[in-house]
């Protein structure tokens, strides 16, 4: 050993070289660990973003099957409930059949009476066929299901729209700032509004003086039957208001637009529209007009982003506050939620990236939606479908 460490001494060593060396392979693990970065966020993004195989193949399986089965078409019993104004009517913007499936189920399972309750699920052409079948082959207690092509639709009745194309609700990650305490940590929030097919639910459901809108991605715990007997005066939309955000906070994408910089950003979830008030507030066409002001419609990157302006500034002053106790928020990202809150909420609601269909969905959270979802189903045992 001690001649070892002698030789060792003995040796000239260039301590350049050394720098030198060690440097270039700090920068090669560098430029390694940014590229695992990217890769790992691209990865992320595609899987947030893109549906999983399991589901791919249940909507083609189940369109297939309404092709080749006779029509088990529920309507010829219940069409004459859709159009009756004095029933429930739920309306779900939805391109998942398992998403809105579990809406519907927790929604009747969570209610006392179910008799007088329709769903309305609006989809596009690609998912409609799929969507009938599953509805015709799955039942939820007394209530009906009357699926609906919106694409169809707007193209047949409303071609002058020009937005034919079914967009669900829109999500927005904001980063909130206390301006009170302004060296406090920043915090992230998911803001869900209103996407542009919302705005023509009062020419769609014609015949209908109110309804409850259901994001695909909530689930219902408790019975929420009591939103219909309430008295929003002239107001046009029960929400929850978001007053982390107010609009004099996004002046920049307002632009010279008037409007109150106090009023509160509101969420979509669960959501009472008054009807009747909508068509005398004409909020559709004030909706028409922002939208040329807002909107590109070559850009579709553009036409989604211009949803938040125009859903915050077409309901000012038509919002009604819901209680706060209503939904939960949050769970398609936020990993600190209390599990008590979570069981005592009336509802939950799953916005941001990790829903609870994903692989990606939040463990301890999708528990809640699972309990909802339809068992014992041919196609989803083929499929290999398991949240």
């Amino acid at each position: 050993m001690d001649q070892s460490i002698a030789r060792a001494k003995s040796c000239t060593v260039d301590c350049n070289n050394v720098d030198r060396k060690l440097r270039q392979i700090l920068h090669m693990t560098e430029d390694e660990a940014h590229f695992h970065m990217k890769q790992s966020a691209y990865l992320y993004n595609l899987g947030v973003h893109t549906m999983p195989k399991s589901h791919h193949c249940l909507n083609m399986r189940l369109t297939v099957e309404y092709f080749k089965s006779m029509p088990l078409d529920p309507n010829d019993s219940s069409a004459h409930k859709f159009n009756l104004p004095d029933n429930r009517h739920y309306v779900i913007l939805s391109k998942n059949v398992l998403a809105a499936s579990v809406v519907i189920n927790s929604t009747v399972s969570s209610s006392e009476d179910t008799e007088n309750v329709v769903f309305h699920v609006l989809t596009d052409s690609q998912n409609f066929y799929a969507m009938k079948h599953w509805f015709a082959r799955n039942s939820y207690r007394e209530s009906a299901v009357n699926v609906i092509n919106y694409e169809q639709i707007i193209f047949e009745n409303f071609p002058e729209f020009g937005t034919q194309q079914l967009y669900l609700p829109e999500e927005f990650r904001v980063l909130i700032s206390s301006l009170e305490r302004p060296t406090e940590k920043s915090r992230m929030e998911y803001l869900s509004v209103f996407s542009h097919s919302h705005f023509f639910l009062a020419e769609i459901f014609k015949d209908l003086k109110k309804v409850i809108v259901l994001d695909d991605d909530v689930v219902v715990q408790r019975d929420i039957s009591f939103l219909w007997n309430l008295d929003m005066g002239e107001k046009v939309n029960g929400a929850i208001s978001f007053c982390g955000l107010k609009l004099g906070q996004l002046r920049n994408l307002l632009g010279r637009t008037m409007y109150d910089q106090q009023s509160c950003a509101w969420m979509s979830g669960v959501n009472v529209i008054d009807l009747d008030k909508w068509r005398e507030h004409n909020v559709t066409e004030n909706y028409l007009q922002l939208l040329r002001k807002f909107g590109n419609n070559d850009d579709e990157a553009s036409l989604r982003a211009s949803a938040l302006p125009i859903s915050l500034l077409s309901f000012q002053h038509l919002l009604y506050p819901l209680d706060e106790r209503l939904i939960l928020s949050g769970l398609g990202y936020d990993y600190g939620i209390k599990e008590e809150l979570v069981q005592n909420s009336a509802s939950l609601h799953y916005n941001g990236n990790m829903k609870p269909w994903l692989e990606l969905g939040i463990p301890d959270y999708r528990k809640y939606w699972k309990r909802f979802l339809t068992r014992d189903e041919r196609f989803m045992d083929e499929c290999n479908v398991s949240p």
